[in-house]
């Protein structure tokens, strides 16, 4: 019985599909198809690798600090699934994330095979993509890194490709002579047309102690920067955190660049396995229109969304009606608070458009108009000098911290639910259609007491209305 942990790499804040994914809230826990978001999908795969040879242990979830009660939300619908998020404080990329859960997995004496794969990646033929990953588990058992190639379609330059030898082993399985991450435009057609090039999925195989191994051999400052970091961790329920001072000294790097890259023709053996399973990375609006239903004039949409005339047009409505009439190659994103229209073969420079946002510190570039929180979330639904309108969920059992404002005063109206307030010195129980005052400075908690979602109606009123005017008492989820 081979024991395998999966590790989700869960970071990135997939700047290219704004203006849906952003920084609070990017496109990993987002719904593209289905009932289910990316990174949902992500565990729910790994975790069905079980079979009569291979047993699936605690998923690792490397994800960021500001992700946490995300990440944690999505997982208990899992309810099948154990895990554990391992949080950075900052993104140092994949390198770092992999040594932290291979450390994790060893901690107590054991040894799994890891099964890494990113949060944001999606795959057609769920049967063909466990046939394969079992088959590479079982290489991946003998010490091998095992890396999954795809068929290439295009002369890509984002990716990194594998150069394989003929002859397959006896789980389908090549040696790797020759690993190439992101390749100029000639090379990547001349890589295309010698058809002994795959792409990298970025789904990698391995043993947690082969991979501190290599990444001691190749990379020790990586090694022993996050060695250190997480022997200053704190554990805190279902989250095991590294040390954040220690954690700013480990280098930036990938996996590709730091290890894979140098692998060919080292003492580590690195062997390659062909995945055809409809995979995708999810990494432009592009790449989305494409893995949608289109009607008899090529167009792709999601939403409530009329076309009259368009052609090869992929439009995504999220808050109204969405109308598209003449137009051809286009990718159209509406949200409550941005819309973004693109030439589809421009999609990979919204980034400089999330950039420009970031230089004149607006806050589409970082957070939507809905805040989810560990509570559970607000939506700004109107704003103006001195006053803010916010409609508020808070979940069965959950509460606000206990807090006070310096410069605002609120009133809220209950539209649902049964909310238990907590102003100054007095606790009362407020019913639908009941409301109360929060006066400025007010010492204030609010909490569902209800058998339902409790929900509210918040109107600020004040001089400044910042989220940065909170002064916390007592907070249930330990948030400074």
């Amino acid at each position: 019985m081979v024991n395998i942990s999966p590790v989700i790499l869960c970071g990135g804040s997939g700047s290219r599909l704004w203006p849906v994914s952003r920084e609070a809230f990017p496109k990993q826990f987002h719904i593209f198809s289905g009932v289910t978001s990316l990174f949902q999908q992500a565990v729910i795969r790994c975790n069905d690798l079980s079979c009569d040879d291979i047993k699936v242990n605690n998923t690792l979830i490397v994800t960021n600090e500001e992700h946490r009660f995300l990440a944690l939300d999505q997982l208990r619908e899992l309810p099948k699934i154990s895990a554990t998020l391992l949080l950075e404080p900052e993104s140092k990329n994949t390198a770092p994330a992999l040594t932290f859960a291979a450390i994790v997995a060893t901690d107590k004496g054991e040894d799994p095979i890891l099964v890494v794969t990113p949060a944001d990646h999606t795959f057609e033929d769920i049967d063909a993509f466990n046939n394969v990953l079992r088959n590479a588990i079982r290489v991946a058992e003998s010490g091998s890194i095992v890396i999954l190639g795809i068929p290439p379609s295009k002369p890509e330059t984002g990716f990194g490709y594998i150069k394989r030898d003929e002859e397959a082993g006896l789980f389908k399985e090549f040696k790797v002579s020759q690993f190439t991450e992101k390749p100029d435009l000639e090379t990547a057609k001349k890589y295309l047309a010698s058809e002994k090039y795959s792409w990298n999925s970025g789904v990698l195989i391995v043993r947690a102690s082969v991979w501190l191994e290599v990444i001691n051999f190749f990379r020790r400052d990586i090694f022993e920067a996050t060695s250190q970091a997480f022997k200053q961790r704190i554990e805190d329920y279902e989250f095991i955190r590294p040390d954040s001072k220690l954690f700013e000294s480990i280098p930036n790097e990938s996996i590709d660049y730091a290890v894979i890259e140098k692998c060919p023709g080292s003492d580590f053996k690195i062997r390659m396995l062909m995945l055809n399973a409809g995979w995708s990375d999810l990494g432009s609006w592009d790449a989305v229109s494409q893995g949608s239903n289109r009607d008899l004039l090529g167009n792709t949409s999601f939403g409530d969304v009329i076309f009259e005339g368009a052609r090869d047009t992929f439009a995504f409505a999220s808050h109204r009606l969405l109308c598209v009439v003449g137009v051809s190659n286009l990718a159209i994103i509406e949200t409550a608070d941005a819309v973004l229209i693109i030439d589809k073969s421009q999609s990979q420079h919204v980034k400089k458009i999330v950039s420009k946002l970031k230089d004149t510190n607006r806050s589409e570039a970082f957070m939507h108009r809905k805040v989810f929180r560990p509570w559970g979330w607000y939506d700004v639904i109107d704003e103006g000098s001195k006053f803010k309108v916010k409609r508020i969920q808070i979940n069965i059992n959950a509460s606000l911290s206990l807090q006070s404002h310096k410069e605002r005063s609120e009133h809220w109206v209950v539209v649902r639910g049964v909310a238990e307030v907590t102003c100054g010195s007095n606790i009362t129980t407020l019913h639908e259609n009941q409301s109360t005052f929060i006066p400025q400075g007010t010492i204030h908690r609010l909490a569902n007491i209800g058998s339902e979602v409790l929900e509210i109606i918040e109107v600020q009123s004040g001089t400044y209305l910042g989220e940065d005017d909170i002064l916390r008492i007592d907070d249930p989820y330990r948030r400074v």
